[in-house]
C-alpha cells in the first residue's frame, strides 16, 4: 500500500508537471540573461598521448560569482550536459524554469552557473571544424580535465558549490569526484551508473557508430555531403534508447501518429548532426568505469535514476550495490509515473526537485557564529 506521504509527493509532482510544458522535451530554451565566454587552452594533451595546438572550450554563464573570506568561489555551480548536447540544453524550460527563478534551488540573484560546450560539442573544439577523424580520441577523463582547466583558468573559478551532471554530464560527474576530490561541496549525477558501459548500454552505441561507419557514403570520415543512411540508422537507436514508453503511448496512440513522430525526428536529428561528431562523442564513453575507485569520493553524492529508463535499467541492481561503496552517497530511483520521462526525466526537475533542495540544505556550510 502507498504511504500518505508517498501520495502527496506523487500528486504534488502530477500538479508541477501539467503546469510545466513537459510534454515538449525539446522545447525552446527559455530566455534567461546568459553571458557567453570561452577559454582557449593550448597544447592541451590528451590521456591517450594525442595533443592538440588550441582546444577551443565555449561556455555560458548565468549570474554573478561570490568569494568567501578567504577568497575562494562559494556559490558556483557546474551544470553539465548530455551526450550530443551543449550549453543550451540545461536551458530547456523544464529544467530552468523550474530551478533558476527567484527563490528556486539555482536562483540566479545567490548562484553563478556555469553551463560548457564539452569538447565535441556545440561552439567548442570537435572534428567538424576541419579535423574529422584526425581530431584527438577525447573521452570522459579528457573533458573533465578540460573543464577543471577552464574553470581555474578561464573563469577563475577555484570550487564549486555543486555538480550537476545529467546522463554523461552523470558520468562525468562521478569522474570529478574521483579526480578533483575536495573541489565540489556536492555532487549530483542524473541518469548514469558508476560502472564499464557493457551489455545493452555499449551495444546500442556501438550499433550506432557501426551503422554510420558502413555506410559507404562516410567514406573514412571523408564525406562531402552527410553519410545520410548510417545517421538514420544511427538515431534510430538513440530515439528508442531515450524513449519513454509510457508518454510515447499516451501521446501518440495511433501507428499513423508514431510513425509521423519518428519520421519527424529521425529527419530533424540527422539535419543537425554531424556524423563524426557522433561517433565521438557516443564513444567518448569508452573507457569510462569510476567503479574501481567510488570510495575515493569524498563529496556528498545525490544520485538519481529513474525507472523508466531504458539506457540505465534498474534490473540491472548495479546502483544498490555501488551506493553502498561511496562514503556519503544516497540513491533514489524514481518510479515510473505519468511525470517520468525514461532517461530524459534527468531534464523534467520537477520530478526531483525536492530531493535536490533537501540535498543542497544538507550541504549548506554552517557559516561561522
Amino acid at each position: 500500500m502507498e504511504n500518505l506521504e508517498s501520495m502527496i509527493t506523487r500528486l504534488i509532482l502530477t500538479v508541477l508537471l501539467t503546469a510545466s510544458t513537459v510534454a515538449n522535451a525539446q522545447a525552446p530554451a527559455s530566455k534567461w540573461p546568459t553571458q557567453e565566454g570561452s577559454y582557449d587552452i593550448a597544447n592541451f594533451h590528451f590521456k591517450d598521448g594525442e595533443t592538440i595546438q588550441k582546444l577551443h572550450l565555449h561556455y555560458l554563464t548565468l549570474g554573478k560569482p561570490h568569494r568567501d573570506a578567504a577568497g575562494h568561489t562559494d556559490n558556483a555551480v557546474l551544470l553539465l550536459h548530455g551526450t550530443g548536447g551543449n550549453a543550451h540544453s540545461l536551458l530547456n524550460p523544464i529544467f530552468s524554469d523550474v530551478l533558476f527563478g527567484p527563490g528556486q534551488p539555482f536562483d540566479i540573484t545567490k548562484y553563478f552557473l556555469i553551463l560548457p560546450d564539452d569538447i565535441g560539442h556545440g561552439e567548442s573544439s570537435k572534428p567538424s571544424d576541419g579535423l574529422r577523424m584526425k581530431f584527438p580520441q577525447y573521452d570522459y577523463d579528457d573533458m573533465v580535465a578540460s573543464q577543471h582547466a577552464m574553470l581555474v583558468e578561464g573563469l577563475h573559478v577555484d570550487h564549486l558549490r555543486l555538480i550537476l551532471g545529467t546522463s554523461m554530464g552523470c558520468m562525468q560527474s562521478f569522474v570529478w569526484g574521483e579526480t578533483y576530490p575536495q573541489f565540489a561541496d556536492a555532487l549530483a549525477p542524473f541518469a548514469c551508473l558508476p560502472v564499464e558501459l557493457a551489455g545493452r548500454n555499449r551495444m546500442w552505441r556501438h550499433m550506432a557508430i557501426e551503422d554510420i561507419k558502413h555506410d559507404p557514403a562516410w567514406q573514412n570520415g571523408n564525406y562531402t555531403t552527410e553519410p545520410v543512411e548510417g545517421l538514420r540508422g544511427a538515431m534510430d537507436l538513440l530515439i528508442v534508447a531515450g524513449g519513454a514508453p509510457l508518454q510515447l503511448q499516451k501521446n501518440y496512440p495511433t501507428r499513423a501518429q508514431i510513425e509521423a513522430y519518428a519520421d519527424k525526428t529521425i529527419a530533424t536529428d540527422i539535419a543537425h548532426t554531424d556524423a563524426n561528431d557522433f561517433i565521438y562523442y557516443v564513444n567518448a564513453s569508452r573507457n569510462y568505469n569510476p567503479a574501481p575507485r567510488l570510495s575515493t569520493i569524498t563529496a556528498p553524492v545525490l544520485w538519481i535514476n529513474s525507472a523508466d529508463d531504458f539506457i540505465n535499467p534498474p534490473e540491472l541492481g548495479i546502483a544498490e550495490k555501488l551506493v553502498t561503496q561511496i562514503p556519503h552517497a544516497k540513491f533514489i530511483l524514481i518510479p515510473i509515473s505519468d511525470a517520468t520521462r525514461g532517461h530524459g526525466t534527468h531534464t523534467a526537475a520537477a520530478v526531483w526537485k525536492q530531493y535536490l533542495i533537501k540535498f543542497l540544505a544538507e550541504t549548506e556550510k554552517k557559516q561561522p557564529k
